[in-house]
């Protein structure tokens, strides 16, 4: 089963093609070769939607089943925000540190147990066509820190620190990270989803 996945990053390609390397005979390819021929405006009110959007508008051009990812941070004490706008947080070109620093001023004042967040990650397979065949979803629970801590991962990564653990998403080394992330979570339900599709 050939698919393309909504990326043109090779990092996110050679993680997904790790993640669905127990599933036979399914070759993945990004959009490195569709370059400028795809582009969403990522309006969608939640990761499903965006992420659905993006994997329909690749199966339009290319008429090839389509994968694609959509995730991000809930924060409670914000009422869920930044949410779908995680990556645009502080503003359109935002750094990842610029969102980090407007996160930690909104969260000025609120005590350490009432800064309980989570990450989600919504995964979209459709056909050739745009037919949904899969979506998959994870969530990692946990809370924000008081600041940045750790230089591994990306996004909000430095001020994350999931459940059951005293470091940040940053400070954990990427095995362990991939074991308890929500993409990591949500592609272990796309993985068993698969396999039911290759089914006869």
């Amino acid at each position: 089963m050939r698919i393309i996945l909504a990326t043109s990053n090779a990092g996110k390609l050679a993680e997904y093609e790790r993640l669905l390397a127990g599933v036979p005979d399914v070759e993945l390819e990004s959009l490195e070769s569709l370059a400028g021929l795809v582009h969403v405006v990522e309006d969608g009110d939640t990761f499903h939607a965006n992420a659905l959007k993006k994997a329909r508008a690749v199966a339009a051009v290319t008429g090839v089943p389509s994968m694609a990812d959509d995730s991000g941070l809930e924060v409670d004490a914000l009422g869920g925000r930044p949410g779908v706008h995680s990556a645009r947080y502080a503003g359109t070109d935002a750094t990842a540190a610029q969102n980090n620093e407007k996160l930690l001023q909104e969260l000025s004042g609120v005590r350490g147990d009432e800064r309980t967040a989570r990450f989600r990650c919504a995964i979209v397979l459709v056909d050739g066509k745009g037919r949904e065949l899969l979506v998959a979803e994870g969530a990692c629970e946990g809370r924000i820190a008081a600041s940045p801590r750790g230089t591994h991962g990306f996004g909000y990564d430095p001020l994350f620190i999931a459940h059951g653990h005293q470091q940040t998403m940053a400070e954990l080394l990427p095995e362990k990270k991939n074991q308890i992330s929500h993409r990591a979570k949500a592609a272990t339900k796309l993985v068993a989803g698969l396999r039911e599709l290759q089914k006869p």
